[in-house]
C-alpha cells in the first residue's frame, strides 16, 4: 500500500490520498527507505493540495513535524519547536542528504531561512547526496526567492562555490532566464566567466536554452 500511496501523492490524487489515510491513518507518518515522509514527498513533487491535506491531518492528530518537514512547509511555529527541542538539529542532514537550510532555500520561506541562520545553520554545508551542493545552489535551482538568496549571500554564501559537475549558482539563474538573480549574485562577487566541467559558462548555458538576451548581457560583463 505504501508504494501506491506514494504514487497517489506524486500524481496529486488528493481524493485517493484522503481515502487511503482514512483507511490507514499510519500512512500520515509513512516514510520511504531513505526516511522521506509522505509530507516531504508532497512538497518535493509540488502537490500543494496534498501537502495542505496532510498538514491539516497531522495537526488534527497532534503529530509534530520534524525540523525538515517544518522547514520545507514554511511552518515557523513547528520549526521553532523543533529547534528548541534540539538546537543542534539546524546542522542535521535528512535521510536524503539535505540540511534544513537547503530545504528552506529550495521550498520554504525567507522567514524560515532567516530563523535557521539566526540559530547557527551553516551556509557552507554540502548536501550528502549526488548534488553535493550548498543552500545557495538550492535557492537558485528551486526556490528562486530573491529575499532568501540575499539572506544567504549576506550570511556569507560563496557565490562561486561549485556543486556536482562544476556548476555555480549563476548557472541556475541563467537556465531560468533570471537576470535579477544573476545581478544579485554578481553584486556579491559571482564570476560569470567560471566554466563548468563541460567547458560552459553561464552565458553559454543561457544561450543553449534560448535566453539570448541574458546570454549577451552575461558575455558583456
Amino acid at each position: 500500500m505504501s508504494q501506491q500511496f506514494l504514487k497517489y501523492i506524486q500524481r496529486g490524487a488528493t481524493v485517493e490520498v484522503a481515502d487511503s489515510v482514512a483507511a490507514d491513518p499510519s500512512l500520515l507518518t509513512w516514510r520511504d527507505a531513505q526516511g522521506v515522509s509522505s509530507l516531504m514527498w508532497s512538497i518535493y513533487t509540488g502537490q500543494a493540495l496534498v501537502r495542505d491535506f496532510l498538514l491539516v491531518e497531522l495537526a488534527r492528530t497532534g503529530t509534530a513535524l520534524d525540523i525538515f518537514e517544518a522547514t520545507a512547509a514554511g511552518d515557523l511555529k513547528s520549526l521553532r519547536k523543533a529547534i528548541d527541542a534540539n538546537p543542534d538539529s539546524v546542522q542535521a542532514f535528512s535521510g536524503d542528504g539535505w540540511t534544513p537550510l537547503h530545504l528552506a532555500a529550495a521550498f520554504g520561506t525567507p522567514e524560515a531561512a532567516r530563523l535557521l541562520l539566526e540559530k547557527g545553520a551553516s551556509v557552507h554545508a554540502v548536501s550528502k547526496n549526488p548534488q553535493a551542493n550548498q543552500p545557495l545552489h538550492a535557492a537558485l535551482a528551486l526556490g528562486r526567492n530573491p529575499e532568501t538568496i540575499s539572506l544567504l549571500l549576506k550570511a556569507g554564501s560563496d557565490p562561486n562555490a561549485k556543486q556536482t559537475a562544476g556548476y555555480t549558482a549563476i548557472f541556475s539563474a541563467a537556465a531560468a532566464n533570471r537576470r535579477d538573480l544573476a545581478e544579485l549574485l554578481i553584486a556579491s562577487g559571482a564570476n560569470p566567466a567560471i566554466q563548468n566541467d563541460f567547458g560552459q559558462t553561464a552565458a553559454g548555458f543561457a544561450r543553449e536554452r534560448g535566453h539570448a538576451e541574458l546570454a549577451g548581457w552575461l558575455e558583456a560583463l
